[in-house]
């Protein structure tokens, strides 16, 4: 088995853990950390970064959420920690280590991104809430104690603080996907 099996593996096992233990139940694989990995593997084939790098650093970018270590604005500086302690575990190749290390710190805005791996998994991240629009709705119902037509208006400033939070590459190929999913969402309203 290979270092992205052996950490994907370890992270589905702890969203498990999460889902069936904490309070919320979230299903951080199902409704998040899945999408993010996907689109930063689709990413780094279309920007030619490393697979590998890329892949790990979206299967550990959350896991201090996971593992409910520290506060939510501190995560990305607390799963570097953690993504330092399991890779280690595991053996990993110390020339590639801080490459992850990198891409879990920086994740949380491509702006922040220093390379392009970085900012695959940076992108990921957002183009992620696109993948699964059902689950941000229900956050932002349960989050603001609201109805649909509130959150949906809570959305509209999501989807534009997010869009307008990726890279410019990201950005222009994402575009009509975008306008596409605010058109059907927002009843056609343009953005």
């Amino acid at each position: 088995m290979n270092i992205v099996d052996i950490i994907k593996d370890y992270v589905i096992n702890e969203c498990e853990k999460y889902k069936n233990n904490a309070i919320d139940h979230y299903d951080f694989w199902n409704e998040h950390i899945k999408y993010v990995y996907e689109e930063s593997i689709k990413l780094s084939l279309e920007y030619n970064a490393d697979m590998e790098i890329v892949a790990l650093g979206s299967l550990l970018h959350d896991m201090a959420l996971v593992l409910k270590i520290g506060d939510k604005k501190d995560h990305h500086i607390n799963g570097e920690i953690i993504a330092k302690e399991v890779l280690t575990k595991y053996n990993y190749d110390s020339n590639k280590l801080d490459k992850v290390l990198k891409c879990v710190l920086h994740h949380r805005s491509s702006k922040n991104a220093q390379n392009i791996e970085e900012l695959c998994v940076a992108d990921a991240d957002i183009l992620a809430h696109f993948d699964n629009v059902p689950m941000l709705i229900n956050s932002i119902i349960k989050k603001n104690n609201c109805n649909i037509d509130e959150a949906k208006e809570i959305l509209k400033e999501v989807f534009e603080d997010d869009y307008n939070d990726l890279s410019d590459r990201t950005k222009e190929t994402f575009k009509d996907k975008y306008e596409s999913l605010c058109n059907e969402i927002f009843n056609n309203i343009k953005r």
